[in-house]
């Protein structure tokens, strides 16, 4: 029999508590704005799109020629549609292609290899995305949703509630921008493509299914049609609402599911991620293990070390078992270095408590990968930016 994890009064751990910093905020679940952005071409399929150009008195195939200028030129601009009869290209653009987001500002890192950039969407709501390129590939962090209603109090973006849920099109332009700044060559290296994307942006992306599902349709969809991705290239996050995540198993995509856990036991988990009072720990690992078993793509932990709160190695024990408990070779942990806040409790472990957490994990046969944070210094973590501008 295998002898119970030690706990925290076991091993004399004094209790940090996110509630010594963070007064509880309540789950929202319904946004505060319904507003909806005018009708996108990226919101439509491409029988919508044909239908569309066809009600504008043109002939369908121009559906087409318009799907090539967005998802392969990356351009709605009509004064690069000259394949597009010059008497019409101008209604079809500001028909099809209203603007949906503005980039009011842009911070850069690494030598300019990390981007971040602040939107505003047409009601002025704010999201915020972050453009990464590597020496051997390019990733995108996305929003989902304009602040987030999970509630968790060590996230910028938790703090700030949920405003809405954004459509599908706002998600695919800042996908559209970051393709268009790749291939223009504006981040050091030369012109590349986009390789991954994630939704580890402001939101929860399972809270907003529909849009979310249909973006990733539209990401993986062969170009014209789409931006033509690897789905595998294509990470989903969530705080673990569990329905969501059953329902995203049983539709066939094999993008990469992320479990943002932060925690092994509900007493704290519950603190940090308070979606957990309504799916517990298990009920979300259940959740995740059965992803993998319908999709075959290992899930990832997602799982922010925060010192002297999250971070003992008990707790590594104790995740350790109760991912083996599920069987082998289905899972990867991502422990992820917390961005530093001066004299705040939430911030990061120390540096050998980080690699006696992952020796723990390792030593469970868990493989264990510290995540990079990069862009620490431009307020990387989501969110930041949009508070900022809220406080200014």
């Amino acid at each position: 029999m295998t002898a119970p994890s030690a706990s925290p009064t076991d091993l004399g751990v004094p209790a940090v508590r996110p509630s010594d910093e963070t007064a509880p905020m309540a789950l929202q679940m319904a946004p505060r704005r319904r507003g909806k952005p005018p009708k996108h071409f990226a919101d439509l399929t491409p029988a919508e799109r044909a239908a569309s150009v066809e009600a504008m008195g043109e002939k369908p195939f121009r559906a087409k020629q318009l799907a090539t200028h967005y998802f392969q030129h990356y351009t709605s601009d009509p004064e690069q549609m000259t394949d597009l009869p010059k008497a019409t290209r101008e209604a079809l653009a500001t028909t099809m292609f209203p603007p949906l987001i503005r980039a009011t500002r842009k911070l850069e890192a690494d030598g300019g290899t990390t981007v971040k950039t602040l939107w505003h969407l047409f009601d002025d709501a704010k999201v915020e995305s972050v453009l990464m390129r590597y020496p051997h590939r390019t990733t995108l962090c996305v929003s989902s949703q304009a602040g987030c209603g999970m509630a968790c109090p060590f996230c910028a973006t938790g703090q700030l509630g949920l405003t809405r849920n954004l459509t599908t099109a706002e998600i695919l332009e800042q996908v559209r921008a970051a393709f268009r700044s790749l291939d223009a060559g504006e981040i050091p290296g030369g012109p590349t493509r986009l390789n991954n994307l994630v939704f580890m942006g402001m939101g929860e992306p399972l809270a907003n299914p529909r849009a979310v599902i249909e973006t990733v349709r539209t990401l993986v969809a062969p170009q014209p049609e789409g931006f033509g991705m690897s789905a595998r290239n294509i990470t989903v996050s969530t705080v673990g609402l569990v329905p969501a995540m059953l329902k995203l198993a049983d539709l066939g995509i094999p993008v990469t599911l992320a479990l943002s856990l932060h925690a092994p036991d509900d007493d704290l988990r519950s603190e940090l991620v308070p979606i957990n009072t309504r799916w517990s720990v298990d009920e979300a690992l259940d959740a995740a293990r059965h992803y993998f078993e319908v999709t075959g793509r290992r899930v990832s932990i997602e799982y922010a070390l925060i010192k002297d709160m999250n971070d003992h190695g008990w707790r590594a024990d104790l995740l350790g078992e109760k991912l083996n408990a599920r069987g082998r070779g289905w899972v990867h942990v991502n422990p992820i270095p917390l961005n530093p806040t001066p004299g705040s409790i939430w911030t990061a472990s120390e540096r050998a408590v980080e690699d006696e957490f992952v020796a723990r994990l390792r030593g469970h046969g868990i493989p264990t990968t510290i995540r990079d944070t990069r862009g620490s210094d431009i307020d990387g973590a989501c969110g930041q930016l949009a508070a900022e501008e809220d406080d200014e």
